[in-house]
């Protein structure tokens, strides 16, 4: 049991023995100071720190791995017999300390428990959602875009206010933003009953909505019920409210105001005590003032809107990872592959935090389960990352990475590496470690890019 890379922290030598037939690649920082880049560049799967370094540097070196949200397990050596000592470090983040003799045994358990878990942490509700997200919505991400929307969802939810309308892009989580709402005001028991408006015609959608008596029109041999009946005193949901007819606007302001219905071809009126959740991918404001949205209506609906960031925004994009990883790890796509693919090489990642995600959190994950049925390896190369899915449409016989040309990522890797290369002084062996590839693969990448080393760089070497 072994893992592939593992980062040493401290003069001690006894912790670099000891770690040694436990992974692939070893490395080595004399101090916790130290190791910020190299976490970075390396990244490792365990933080390994020797005896010598101090209570305080330890709990420091803690509070800052929080602070900057690296989920690497930390190991602690040490000789402390004091519970309150090791509880200290243990409640700000240490995965394990090891105390006594029989280390080696101690670190094997250690290794094959990160191993099992995978992400060597049993808090990745606490790392993927945050803290105001339901527990029975995946609503995944920690930015200050998504926490406000949690915020506003919860504020929307705990109140009386209905109807409730949620605005976003396609892709951006409008289902889950409405089932949020709906599990904190009514609670997971009650019925919650969705539909798409523009997946039909004005006449079958004014029957789903309110249902119909028999013989109302030519085939309707039974009588139906709508799904505002249906959902009783749950909730109904109303995605992509903006593609409604108009002349269907006018029944669904009637129902807001009157909080009555009547099925089609029908005279009895049916109260409606469901919470009714609208969302639009578009801006409605636009619409009304296009003539497409009814005014009365957009003013009815746009009482608090929950608003949903695209991935592109500033304030959203650091979910963008978060995201990936989540969908790497929960991913069905590709059952004989769950827990072989750790995570994604330096490169992939910066390629998806510089792509603009027109399709949002629906499209990133398309493109990580894409690239889990395309990855041979343990990590996901930035050859895999696939935008343009045409491609394979097309019987193209070019590389994967191919349809990634459009979007400028080859661009982007090469950026990436002439960066590495300029702030390793083009030493290519460390350019490799920053990176987090082999010196083969930065050979071939320099090769294949056609990067070279400035005049300057050179003749200021050669004068040194």
């Amino acid at each position: 049991m072994s893992l592939e890379n593992i980062l040493v922290v401290g003069k001690d030598s006894k912790a670099q023995q000891l770690a040694r037939p436990f992974t692939e690649q070893l490395f080595a920082a004399d101090d916790t100071d130290d190791t910020w880049q190299m976490i970075e560049s390396v990244q490792p799967h365990l933080i390994l720190i020797g005896s010598g370094i101090s209570h305080k540097k330890l709990c420091s070196f803690l509070q800052t791995r929080e602070e900057k949200s690296i989920d690497t397990p930390v190991v602690i050596i040490g000789d402390s017999d004091s519970a309150q000592y090791i509880d200290q470090l243990i409640s700000l983040g240490a995965y394990d300390y090891l105390e006594g003799k029989g280390r080696h045994q101690q670190l094997a358990e250690v290794i094959e428990k990160i191993k099992h878990n995978g992400s060597g942490t049993d808090n990745d509700n606490k790392r993927y959602f945050s803290e105001g997200c339901p527990s029975s919505v995946s609503i995944v991400g920690r930015s200050d875009s998504t926490i406000k929307a949690l915020k506003m969802i919860r504020l929307v939810a705990q109140s009386s206010c209905n109807p409730v309308l949620i605005v976003g892009e396609t892709g951006t989580g409008k289902e889950l933003a409405a089932r949020a709402v709906h599990i904190l005001r009514h609670g997971a028991d009650k019925k919650f009953v969705a539909i798409n408006c523009a997946a039909l015609t004005a006449n079958l959608l004014e029957s789903e909505l309110f249902g119909h008596v028999k013989g109302s029109f030519t085939s309707a041999d039974r009588e139906k019920t709508g799904l505002l009946e249906l959902a009783a005193d749950g909730s109904i949901f109303l995605d992509e409210i903006n593609i409604m007819p108009v002349e269907l606007q006018a029944k669904l302001l009637r129902v807001l105001q009157e909080k009555t219905f009547r099925k089609v071809g029908g005279i009895n009126e049916i109260d409606c005590k469901a919470t009714i959740i609208a969302s639009s991918n578009k801006n409605l404001a636009k619409q009304v003032k296009r003539g497409t949205f009814r005014s009365d209506l957009y003013y009815r609906l746009a009482i608090c809107p929950i608003a949903l960031a695209p991935l592109r925004a500033e304030s959203r994009k650091e979910d963008i990872l978060l995201l990936a990883e989540y969908f790497l790890k929960n991913s069905a796509v590709c059952p004989e592959k769950a827990g072989k693919i750790e995570g994604l090489t330096k490169l992939a990642a910066q390629a998806l935090e510089k792509y603009h995600w027109p399709g949002n959190i629906r499209e990133l994950r398309n493109v990580i389960e894409r690239a889990m049925l395309l990855e041979t390896t343990n990590k996901i190369g930035l050859s895999n990352l696939v935008m343009n899915p045409e491609q394979f449409a097309q019987g193209t016989d070019e590389p994967a990475s191919a349809g990634l040309k459009d979007f400028s990522l080859e661009r982007a890797e090469k950026e990436l590496i002439a960066k590495a290369l300029n702030e390793a002084g083009w030493q290519k062996t460390r350019a490799a470690t920053m990176l987090g590839i082999t010196r083969a693969t930065l050979y071939a990448k320099v090769k294949q890019y056609n990067i070279r080393q400035p005049l300057a760089h050179n003749a200021a070497h050669a004068t040194a």
